[in-house]
């Protein structure tokens, strides 16, 4: 008996504040995601790290032996200043001294990844007058762009989404949450296929060290915004059609952004992501309900009541007219 209504009371605590436990439940998931993320990264590439300085070791050391006119410490200041260049994306290497990273087309595919908050960090401003423009250029520059995709994507999902899934539903009589799933999946696969399948193989095609997977990563890394900045296409420094090239990935990146959002805006009106979603929010009491109902009357009331007002100084207002007239009607009557 005690076991029954003991069992009984934790279900109605749990069904009470269902939306917290769901919440408690989020925030773990997802530091469990992330705990997870960083123990399969710091095992598949540390390793890699390990061996990396072991071989610049030795081939400093090596550098150090044939060299000994240099110092260890001049060979170091040297490597600090071409690192820091590098950073700023400047090379002393003679194959890549042809590439400005300043020039009209660069500066477009910079302003680009600024604005779309991508940010490959390949390229920054040296000046303090460039970095200054770029936090005003920035702050100004980001919710335009906010502000830009979302009047796109509403425009579009109007004739890609919504409108398909309800002529299904209308024309042919299927369900309409079965249509939208089907069309999400449908809608899924073609932005998959044209904005990273396809233009994954032309850069492998098009960038002389590029794999078809370096590929498709910088594909995934630019489209979801990451950004990482490991690859950079139009880098090369016998890369044709440079100009020509970056206003091209610039558009791609730009219509690729587009996609993605119209594909998520899709998925996010699913009815089953509806109630998924609904499940870690945080729900309204009935008293707030009723307190807001009541102040929308007690507005409406105040409203009505105003009119009702204004209907009767209307009213006095004409009154005057009307009694003015009626005596002199009467006095004419009696003359008569």
């Amino acid at each position: 008996m005690l076991q029954s209504l003991a069992g009984s009371s934790c279900v109605r605590l749990v069904e009470q504040h269902r939306s917290a436990w769901c919440f408690a439940l989020l925030v773990l998931g997802y530091l469990l995601y992330l705990v997870f993320g960083a123990v399969v990264f710091s095992s598949v590439e540390l390793p890699y790290e390990d061996l990396l300085r072991q071989e610049l070791g030795k081939l400093k050391q090596r550098f150090l032996e044939e060299h000994a006119c240099l110092s260890e410490q001049q060979l170091e200041q040297f490597l600090m200043r071409v690192l820091e260049a590098s950073n700023y994306g400047v090379s002393v290497l003679s194959n890549a001294s042809g590439n400005w990273n300043w020039d009209f087309t660069s500066s477009l595919f910079f302003a680009s990844t600024v604005l779309s908050t991508t940010g490959y960090g390949h390229t920054v401003p040296l000046s303090d007058g460039g970095k200054a423009f770029c936090i005003i250029y920035s702050v100004i520059g980001i919710p335009f762009t906010l502000l830009f995709l979302t009047a796109v994507v509403q425009r579009i999902i109007v004739y890609v989404t919504r409108r398909p899934v309800l002529y299904f539903h209308i024309r042919w009589g299927f369900s309409k949450q079965v249509v939208a799933i089907i069309h999400a999946m449908v809608l899924g696969f073609i932005t998959v296929s044209c904005f990273f399948l396809i233009p994954a193989a032309i850069f492998s095609i098009l960038e002389d060290d590029w794999n078809f997977l370096e590929s498709f990563y910088f594909c995934f890394i630019s489209l979801s915004t990451i950004g990482l900045g490991d690859y950079v296409p139009g880098e090369g420094y016998n890369q044709k059609f440079r100009e020509l090239y970056k206003i091209g990935i610039t558009c791609y990146l730009l219509m690729g952004l587009i996609a993605m959002l119209v594909v998520l805006e899709t998925f996010c009106e699913l009815h089953e992501l509806k109630k998924f979603r609904k499940l870690f929010y945080v729900k309204k009491d009935k008293e707030e309900d009723q307190v807001h109902i009541m102040e929308h009357d007690q507005l409406s009331f105040s409203s009505i009541s105003d009119q009702a007002a204004s209907m009767k100084d209307d009213q006095k207002a004409n009154e005057p007219f009307v009694n003015s007239q009626s005596p002199t009607s009467n006095d004419s009557s009696l003359n008569n």
